[in-house]
């Protein structure tokens, strides 16, 4: 079975635009370990445009739920990552002009760098994983620079399922990412932009073992769970 992990950050997008506490990301993060998710996936961004120091403070006091943080390659952030102690850390590539991660870490440009943040990681015991893009350069360069896992990014895949396009030649750029990472010792995880109908086209391939999925979640449960609330603000205006 598939890991899923759950990015709460758009939960903090909302709870920012009002500047107040609600929706409280402590309560989000215990409600959707209790429906199911298997560890929560956290962005704190250089901007702090969503999730904040704060919440990775609190959330970081509760072991029972499993923190994936979601990080730039840097030593600023590498201090962050050591003061809280998630569980695992996701390496991502970040720009502060862009509204979301467009595509993998660039690792021969940070190939120092990011070998002196996983050889820390992985001694601290905090299972690390870089976020690239699926091709099979960077699957031998993962590896060298020490990860235990790579995150594939499915935005291109992603898109082109919603829109209907043709998949083949995205769908066997991640089947072989997937073939040679595992050989080379690899969990495979996937993330960005995934929906139900191509994370279902995903679950196929055995050797993917996590999905971090965070917005479609998020904004799919607005839909799932207007009915309820707005049925209990009809009962108060009975």
């Amino acid at each position: 079975m598939i890991r899923l992990g759950i990015n709460i950050d758009h939960v903090a997008t909302i709870r920012n635009a009002r500047g107040e506490d609600h929706p409280n990301i402590l309560k989000a993060a215990k409600f959707v370990m209790k429906n199911g998710a298997d560890l929560i996936t956290v962005h704190l961004r250089e901007d702090r445009r969503h999730i904040k120091d704060i919440d990775l403070k609190i959330l970081s006091k509760f072991k029972s739920i499993p923190i994936n943080l979601e990080m730039a390659g840097n030593n600023k952030m590498l201090k962050i990552a050591l003061k809280c102690n998630p569980k695992y850390v996701c390496i991502v590539p970040e720009k502060r002009e862009e509204l979301t991660t467009e595509g993998g870490l660039n690792l021969k440009k940070n190939n120092k760098i990011l070998k002196k943040i996983v050889k820390t990681l992985n001694n601290k015991k905090i299972r690390t994983s870089l976020f690239i893009n699926p091709n099979l350069n960077d699957i031998k360069l993962s590896k060298k620079i020490g990860a235990k896992c790579i995150e594939l990014h499915t935005g291109s895949i992603s898109r082109k399922v919603r829109s209907k396009k043709n998949i083949k030649k995205d769908l066997k750029k991640i089947i072989a990412s997937c073939n040679l990472a595992n050989s080379l010792g690899l969990e495979v995880h996937a993330g960005h932009g995934l929906d139900y109908k191509s994370a279902s086209i995903l679950s196929k391939i055995k050797l993917i073992k996590e999905f971090n999925i965070g917005h479609f979640i998020v904004g799919e449960s607005f839909f799932l769970g207007l009915p309820r609330v707005i049925n209990k603000f009809k009962k108060i205006c009975k």
